[in-house]
């Protein structure tokens, strides 16, 4: 009797660490409501298909809306980790905001992953905030080249451009013109803000320059404007568009206007399109069949694949943290996790192949990019 109640205590004290053990808690920052919520319901969406377990554990999941605006999200950043003691963000939508919660994750050393696109918010990964810092979207430059390569072959000599007057269009220029030179000659930039609500000025500009071609670098539904004014003012070349465009609201307000338009993306975006051989098909699909399942045909995004993929990153280097032995709402334990993710390797997610190391704090490379076509009113892959 002595022997077996000794038994039952011991079993007890080695299972009572795992009982104890905290939920994991992520933080959400989304911009649900103003100007980006085309983008943000996107992610929202795929986060509601989140499993409840990170690395095999119970997870919690804190969400807040931004509102589109960067004060408001830096507070959010700033109660979800001072006050929810959250082990990891997920989010913002836009680069502005991202950036702006450097400082936060330096100060309460809590890791990151973005659902932004520009490369600045992990560049240089020696900056101390940005050593917590990852993100799920392609770098421009990665969805830059394969535009280049695009005009290249289809023998388009000179381009106008028109991007937003923000961080956006401005890093979509940097990057474009880099890869362009020599190529490709740019003859005319023009600029908008996301809330204009006329372009006509730039748009008789770019027109009297005769380019082949216009590229919009653009996202949501506010990309729409150049192109719906281009239309009006009769220009029918050819218009390329950036991956920042894949969301519904961008289909159901261009309408015809958008038919045609080409633009880089992610696999996710053209699952069904994509070439069986494609190392990415088998996981965007499975994504877009479930997405698809809760919100309609043709409803699967890049913004969507790009928040599945961020629970996927995370519920690998969750359970590699927990094997350090360092406790869930700990600064131990967000030190571990920071490291876990930079160990990411070969995760395919919907959006393509990730290798996060130290040095490379988003880790795609060219098996997360294709070139799509807005066909019939929906995002196919361009196939030709």
């Amino acid at each position: 009797m002595k022997k077996s109640l000794l038994h039952s205590c011991l079993l007890a004290a080695t299972l009572m660490p795992s009982l104890a053990l905290a939920d994991i808690v992520v933080g959400i920052n989304l911009s649900s409501t103003g100007p980006a919520a085309a983008i943000g319901i996107q992610s929202q969406n795929a986060i509601h298909l989140w499993p409840d377990t990170l690395g095999g554990e119970k997870a919690r999941y804190i969400v807040m809306d931004d509102a589109t605006d960067v004060s408001k999200s830096v507070k959010n950043a700033r109660k979800l980790t001072l006050e929810d003691k959250v082990d990891l963000m997920v989010g913002p939508n836009l680069t502005a905001s991202a950036l702006a919660i450097l400082d936060v994750l330096k100060e309460t050393e809590t890791p990151m992953i973005a659902l932004a696109a520009s490369a600045a918010i992990v560049e240089p990964v020696d900056d101390p905030g940005r050593r917590w810092m990852y993100k799920m979207p392609q770098n421009d430059s990665l969805m830059a080249q394969v535009l280049v390569d695009e005009m290249v072959k289809k023998g388009i000599k000179k381009i106008g451009f028109i991007g937003y007057a923000d961080s956006y269009g401005e890093n979509w220029w940097n990057e474009f013109t880099k890869l362009a030179e020599g190529k490709v000659e740019v003859l005319i930039r023009e600029s908008y803000q996301r809330t204009d609500t006329t372009v006509v000025g730039q748009v008789m500009k770019l027109i009297a320059a005769q380019p082949d071609a216009i590229l919009i670098a653009g996202a949501g539904t506010p990309a729409v404007l150049p192109q719906r004014t281009l239309k009006d003012r009769g220009y029918n070349g050819v218009v390329y568009q950036t991956h920042g465009i894949g969301t519904l609201e961008f289909l159901q307000v261009g309408g015809k206007v958008v038919e045609g338009t080409l633009f880089p993306t992610g696999p996710g975006v053209v699952a069904r399109g994509l070439p069986d051989d494609n190392p990415v098909k088998k996981v965007a699909m499975d994504f877009t069949e479930k997405y698809e399942a809760k919100y309609g045909a043709n409803s699967a995004t890049q913004f969507a694949g790009d928040a599945y993929g961020a629970w996927m990153v995370a519920d690998q280097a969750v359970e590699r943290a927990l094997k350090t032995g360092a406790k869930p709402g700990t600064v131990e334990f967000r030190r571990a996790l920071r490291d876990s993710i930079e160990q990411t390797s070969e995760l395919v997610v919907p959006n393509g192949v990730l290798n996060i190391t130290p040095k490379d704090h988003q880790g795609f490379d060219a098996r997360a990019a294709v070139m799509g076509q807005i066909k019939d009113g929906k995002f196919q892959y361009a196939d030709n």
